[in-house]
């Protein structure tokens, strides 16, 4: 969460809205918020922390672990329309990849303004895929997997 916080601007600059949600109480969010995260990124993290009580928010996502009580890690990307796009569940003992992050949200902006596709890999500036029938059985000749890295 500290991650995303220190690139909360970036997400801003591309509209990004970024949530946070855990089922600790709003006092416990201000704790951890003036004892741990406000040492890791100044001003604390800047972005809702929002209390998931009983776990239904989680529940309708499908991370929470009702025989434990918590909301397993997780993220989602749901773009203007309200569908899930793309979603991530971690172990805790794991942490994500805000860069991957940053890119997938490119990745899926470009798809919404120009219904190109974005092969493996794809980052701004790279080849992207239309789709259409002259496409089909085609596209190892346009993109090769080392074009992923």
């Amino acid at each position: 969460m500290s991650a995303v916080a220190v690139k909360y601007e970036e997400f801003k600059s591309l509209g990004v809205e970024v949530l946070s949600c855990s089922i600790d109480s709003r006092f416990i969010h201000k704790i951890w918020q003036e004892e741990e995260l406000s040492k890791m990124v100044k001003g604390g993290v800047p972005f809702p922390m929002l209390s998931d009580a009983g776990g239904r928010i989680g529940s309708a996502y499908g991370v929470y672990d009702e025989e434990a009580g918590v909301n397993i890690r997780g993220r989602f990307l749901i773009d203007p329309d309200g569908v899930i796009q793309a979603m991530e569940i971690v172990a805790p003992p794991v942490g994500r990849n805000v860069p991957e992050l940053i890119r997938q949200v490119k990745a899926f902006q470009h798809v919404r303004a120009t219904g190109e596709v974005m092969p493996s890999g794809w980052q701004p500036g790279k080849p992207t895929l239309k789709p259409g029938p002259d496409l089909v059985g085609k596209v190892w000749k346009v993109w090769k997997p080392e074009m992923a890295f």
